[in-house]
């Protein structure tokens, strides 16, 4: 299914999730622990512990779909004690799903060091 870049509002849950849940759990995840409301058309993501798996819960307008992506290799999540529940936007949510944790870095201006001075 094809969303509009930055249309798509997305909720990371910040705690491990059991991957056994499907549609019912994770809608109650949704609903109590996040807070939202599932029938919103938004995105709500879910990683269990070990971080090499990730389930999303979707309304479609004609019922809930829930994807799912488990790799061979790597962790969508490096650490746990440093994630937290957060929105992102679509992009966040391709770059997660590409195994890069978007994390904001404040980039320093620095000159080339075969720049020449001025005098």
């Amino acid at each position: 299914m094809f969303f509009p870049e930055g249309a798509v509002r997305v909720h990371v849950y910040g705690r491990p999730v059991d991957m056994r849940k499907s549609f019912d759990g994770l809608y109650a995840l949704t609903r109590q622990a996040l807070g939202c409301d599932p029938l919103s058309g938004e995105l709500f993501v879910f990683i269990n512990r070990r971080g090499t798996q990730m389930k999303v819960l979707y309304w479609d307008r004609t019922g809930f779909c829930v994807w799912a992506k488990r790799l061979e290799q790597g962790r969508f999540v490096s650490n746990w004690a440093q994630v937290r529940t957060r929105q992102m936007d679509w992009t966040g949510l391709k770059l997660l799903l590409e195994g890069i944790e978007p994390i904001r870095y404040k980039r320093r201006f620095r000159l080339p060091e075969n720049a020449v001075q001025p005098a």
